[in-house]
Parts: structure tokens; C-alpha cells; sequence
């Protein structure tokens, strides 16, 4: 049997005290500041007692458009949302941005991190949206870092040759759906798994953990 105190404490080893949080984001647009962030998800992480990186528990919300926001046709055709359906139920962003703070500070807290960290694939995209988010909703104490984050479309540039989402899953042996992609729900479950390979990987390869003489 482990000692738990040792297991809880992996994870926070691993990243210099950040908690790796997995989010994903449809929206209306590109731009952060002017168009409606219509999805998220988010996936949290944990360590196993040998190290190894896996996926651990998933928080969904759709998401009601905040008013006077710009909802464009072509961003909608493309993630297939609309924003009207009332079987979406769709909250208030707050109200999700609530929930994912709680969310995030309860695995803060069991992993003993100092703070979360955003991953995503191209994760300027997600981490503008988010903070627009946050600042249009005025919440306090935001457990995320507020510019650092890990991208999966740089780091599997780097280890797969591929930055494309879809492409860098195949390549690292992890099935894609194309017919589900554009899911906020789906693109961060299979970016979570992209991101546990990469790290993991690397642990394989035998870059982690780092020889005593050289760790600081």
C-alpha cells in the first residue's frame, strides 16, 4: 500500500506546484472580448502511485450567450450550436465559471498545488476567453494563472510533428471521432488524453523525473 501523503503530492512535484486543468471552448467568434462563449469544459488531472498521468474528473457546461455579445452564423455553423435550442440548458456564465472555480480549487486542494494552470490545444484561444469571462462576471480569488499555460498544439508540434488536435491523436495512438470534434465535451476529454500521453511519454523516454545532480 502507498503512502498517501507521498501520492497526493506527485502531481504537485511534477509541475513546480501547478495543477494541470484540461479546459476547452466553443464560442461565437474569435474575438474574446466581442463574441459569446457558448460551451466549456473542463477535465482535471492525477497522478497514479508510479508516476503515470491520467485523466480524473469532467465538468460540462453550455452556456447561455451574455447580452450583447456577437453571435456569428459562421462560428455557429461550425460548431453546430445554437444558441436558442432550450434543451442545450445553458446557464449564465457566472454561474458556470462558479461551479469551475469550486471545481478547481477542491483538486487544488487535494493535490496540495499552489495553483491551476489552463491546457488546451492552441490555448491562447481558450485563455482569452476565460479571462473575458471572468472579467465580465467580476469574480474574485480566479484559481487559474492568468497567462501561463501548457498547449498541446505546441508541445505535439514538438513531440509528433503534428499541431492539428485530430492529427496529433492518431499519431499518438489515441482514436479521434471527427463527427464528434467541435464538442467542447469531447475536444477536451481527447485533448486531456493527448496531454497525459505527452507527459508520459516523456517519463517513458526517461526525462522525468530529473537525476538528483541536475534537479533544482
Amino acid at each position: 500500500m502507498h503512502d498517501l501523503n507521498k501520492f497526493t503530492a506527485l502531481l504537485s512535484d511534477r509541475f513546480r506546484g501547478f495543477y494541470p486543468v484540461v479546459i476547452d471552448i466553443e464560442t461565437a467568434g474569435f474575438d474574446a472580448k466581442t463574441n459569446a462563449l457558448l460551451e466549456i469544459a473542463v477535465v482535471t488531472l492525477k497522478m497514479d502511485n508510479h508516476g503515470w498521468l491520467e485523466q480524473d474528473s469532467i465538468l460540462h457546461f453550455h452556456i447561455q450567450p451574455f447580452p450583447g455579445l456577437i453571435l456569428h452564423p459562421e462560428a455557429l455553423a461550425f460548431n453546430g450550436i445554437d444558441p436558442a435550442n432550450p434543451l442545450r440548458g445553458a446557464i449564465c456564465e457566472s454561474d458556470a465559471l462558479r461551479a469551475i472555480f469550486t471545481f478547481v480549487r477542491q483538486g487544488l486542494h487535494k493535490t496540495k498545488c499552489n495553483r491551476a494552470i489552463i491546457v488546451a490545444h492552441n490555448a491562447m484561444f481558450d485563455l482569452n476567453f476565460m479571462n473575458a469571462a471572468i472579467a465580465r462576471s467580476n469574480l474574485k480569488r480566479n484559481p487559474f494563472h492568468p497567462f501561463a499555460t501548457f498547449d498541446t498544439a505546441a508541445l505535439s508540434g514538438l513531440v509528433l510533428g503534428q499541431t492539428v488536435l485530430a492529427k496529433a491523436c492518431i499519431t499518438a495512438g489515441i482514436s479521434f471521432d471527427n463527427t464528434q470534434a467541435h464538442s467542447a465535451l469531447y475536444d477536451s476529454t481527447q485533448t486531456a488524453e493527448l496531454f497525459c500521453e505527452l507527459v508520459n511519454r516523456w517519463k517513458r523516454l526517461g526525462g522525468w523525473p530529473l537525476p538528483e545532480t541536475i534537479a533544482v
